[in-house]
């Protein structure tokens, strides 16, 4: 019998110090995107737990079953994870992982949320308003060419070749309850974007801004990386951002 999760889509668990950060994949990917920034923070004294979303990294024809419920519960089990081997949790999403970040940080006791690649909103393809009944008969979209620059990292990324049409639609019902969880969020929040984003345009991070008015917010704009900035030409600006955020926000002494 042949193994259920893709070699090297495996989470990881990288355990340093009493401060750690939960990192959250991207639609359609897996935890390997997350696992260059999961060493950087292992290096720097940080806990890194990389969570594997429901139906990802196995099978594509896997992930049309699941609904955004079943993604937000990794997530919170990863939180309570690490709640319990780290005295202080972040969180750290990339793309929909930057939405599930966002969402488990208005319910879960963490104490701060990066957001990396993160849409405010799908594109308006006419299409996605339809997506429900289209994806009977057109279950897969093709996702097109890779934006990344770096052909290193590029080459041995992990996933699925194409996006399952249902799953569009819990990646809008998402967004949905993210944007009305938003207004109890309390901890600070790093969001971390690039102009040369081919997915994420870069005034998506200025419609979060407009939504977190009044709360503690820092913002990183990249200017050569593709979606996937955990991976790309930028990577070290990401990390070193990411980790002197999360110095910042650990309490004094911790």
């Amino acid at each position: 019998m042949k193994k259920t999760i893709i070699p090297g889509a495996e989470p990881f668990f990288l355990p340093a110090g009493k401060t750690g950060c939960v990192l959250v994949h991207g639609f359609t990917g897996t935890p390997k995107e997350m696992r260059l920034m999961g060493n950087y923070l292992q290096q720097h004294d940080v806990t890194a737990l990389g969570v594997r979303l429901a139906g990802h990294g196995t099978d594509m024809r896997d992930m049309p079953r699941m609904r955004w419920q079943d993604w937000l519960a990794c997530v919170e089990d990863g939180v309570n994870l690490l709640c319990g081997y780290c005295d202080h949790v972040f969180i750290a999403g990339l793309s929909m992982g930057g939405i599930l970040s966002l969402l488990a940080a208005s319910i879960c006791p963490l104490q701060g949320a990066i957001a990396m690649s993160t849409p405010y909103q799908i594109n308006t393809d006419w299409r996605i308003k339809i997506a429900r009944p289209l994806s009977v008969f057109v279950p897969f979209v093709d996702k097109g060419k890779s934006d990344t620059k770096d052909e290193n990292p590029a080459k041995d990324h992990i996933d699925y070749p194409a996006y399952p049409t249902r799953s569009i639609v819990e990646l809008t019902d998402l967004l949905r309850v993210t944007h009305a969880n938003l207004i109890n969020f309390q901890i600070p929040v790093l969001m971390i974007n690039s102009k040369s984003d081919g997915s994420v345009p870069e005034n998506h991070q200025q419609l979060y801004a407009e939504r977190f008015q009044g709360k503690v917010l820092e913002r990183v704009m990249l200017e050569k990386s593709g979606h996937v900035i955990t991976e790309d030409v930028e990577r070290e600006i990401v990390f070193q951002s990411t980790l002197d955020f999360i110095h910042k926000n650990t309490p004094a002494g911790k």
